[in-house]
């Protein structure tokens, strides 16, 4: 057991985990983590994925040996932190002791002189010069003898351990994040609401705003949202992205944006070739057929299908690359009576190419009289909002406030210690003190000196 406490409690032991793990921790970022084995064979061979996989190199995180060195520097941690913290503990807040004259004056900083007073005034006179300085003094009395032992900062003992402290509960914090933290993503159009996966309340999209840079980019995404919990609005706010709205540990980021194509709005205009006068201008939606009047040969217009991103793909077959309407283009019918005059693909980017065409009937030669432009077209946009609960983000921040409390009590709260022996001798007291600090020794001489020049000669 005791080779084991000493194996845990080894610095060495610590410095071989942390390099180990920051090794670990760049792989991981390096290799992508959680892909399919397609992907990690299309991207580095056969034989190189399968050494991944065996080393679970492609889920590292959660791999037993990753936990198996993060769960050894928990404990070495732990060790460390119990094995050291006793004797500051006694060194920070221990009594005064009778005091051997020699231990004191081989301290780095020490002086001694004799006072021509007697002993109880010579203790009062140390105590009100350190009292002065701040110092937190104890104190023992063993016939003509005194021993005064004088601290201050003493929290700054404590440092290193707060540090290991708040390493761990970071590391706790992780374990809570990577074993409970949801994230879900939600996909809202105006006015619509949905729960909340894993929370009693639900969310609505009230508004969704699309801000665009003067050349065209796009500069925001803005989507006003009301949190329902029990039918009743508790919360409302403006999501943006960096801009969360929180509620009741779930907190709501904006992700992206999309459209939705089905029941889409489109403006036509339908003409003559050459006769601006005929020009009229129909409002449908995909499957709808509507009358038209004023346009020589065609009584009535319909729209079998559009698409926000017109490509040709295999088999020759019309597809939407995305929904982004980077190419968006209809395929429209015109029918004079119940015979179709017209059918072919209008392209709102470019309304001079087509692929209209006359399909035969009584009077084919109409359909060389028709000229078809999409003018407009409306889909509706929709917010993907990203629903994040990560219970362990807490306990996370907090162990980053007690690491950085414990780096400021061990670099800029070093503590000061202070012992003073008195011995009464021929009627006066003998005086023999003796100090030292952990940081800023100069500046800790100097205030010793002051002290007791102090004393020395009282004012």
């Amino acid at each position: 057991m005791k080779r084991v406490w000493k194996f845990l409690s080894s610095v060495k032991l610590a410095i071989v985990l942390i390099i180990l793990l920051a090794v670990s921790s760049i792989v991981g970022t390096l290799i992508p983590q959680g892909r399919s084995a397609v992907e990690y064979t299309a991207r580095y061979g056969g034989s190189l994925a399968g050494i991944f996989d065996a080393l679970r190199l492609t889920r590292l995180f959660r791999s037993p040996w990753f936990l198996a060195l993060l769960s050894l520097f928990v404990a070495n941690t732990v060790v460390c932190t119990v094995t050291r913290f006793a004797p500051k503990w006694r060194r920070a807040f221990r009594q005064a002791t009778e005091g051997d004259p020699k231990s004191v004056l081989s301290m780095r900083s020490s002086c001694r002189f004799r006072l021509p007073l007697d002993l109880d005034a010579a203790r009062g006179s140390v105590e009100r010069a350190l009292r002065r300085r701040r110092y937190v003094l104890s104190r023992s009395l063993h016939g003509d003898k005194a021993v005064i032992q004088a601290r201050k900062r003493r929290l700054g003992w404590f440092g290193s351990d707060v540090v290991h402290i708040g390493l761990l509960v970071i590391l706790a914090g992780g374990f809570t994040s990577g074993l409970a933290s949801r994230r879900t993503q939600l996909s809202l159009s105006n006015g619509q609401t949905t729960a909340v996966p894993g929370a009693s309340f639900e969310l609505r999209l009230d508004k969704f705003e699309t801000e665009y840079y003067p050349q065209g980019g796009v500069k925001d995404w803005k989507s006003t949202v009301s949190v329902l919990d029990g039918g009743a609005r508790v919360r409302a706010g403006t999501v943006e992205v960096n801009e969360p709205l929180t509620y009741h540990g779930v907190s709501f980021y904006q992700q992206g944006y999309g459209w939705t194509w089905d029941g889409a709005r489109l403006v036509l205009e339908i003409r003559a070739p050459g006769d601006a006068a005929s020009s009229r201008t129909v409002t449908l939606k995909a499957g709808e057929r509507v009358p038209v009047e004023g346009v020589p040969g065609v009584t009535q217009v319909s729209v079998r299908s559009f698409v926000p991103d017109f490509v040709i793909g295999q088999g020759n077959q019309v597809q939407s690359r995305s929904d982004e309407p980077n190419n968006p283009a209809a395929l429209v019918e015109a029918w004079k009576g119940e015979e179709r005059v017209y059918s072919g693909w209008v392209f709102a980017k470019f309304p001079e190419f087509g692929q209209g065409h006359g399909t035969g009937g009584p009077s084919p030669r109409d359909a060389n009289k028709i000229a078809v432009v999409l003018k407009d077209y409306t889909g509706a946009a929709y917010s993907v909002i990203e629903a994040a609960k990560d219970p362990g983000a807490t306990v996370i921040w907090i162990g980053c406030a007690l690491v950085t409390l414990g780096l400021f009590l061990a670099f800029y709260w070093p503590p000061r210690e202070i012992r003073v022996v008195l011995e009464t001798a021929q009627g006066r007291v003998d005086l023999a003190a003796g100090g030292q600090a952990s940081k800023s020794r100069d500046a800790f001489q100097a205030e010793f000196d002051e002290i007791f020049a102090s004393i020395r000669r009282p004012e």
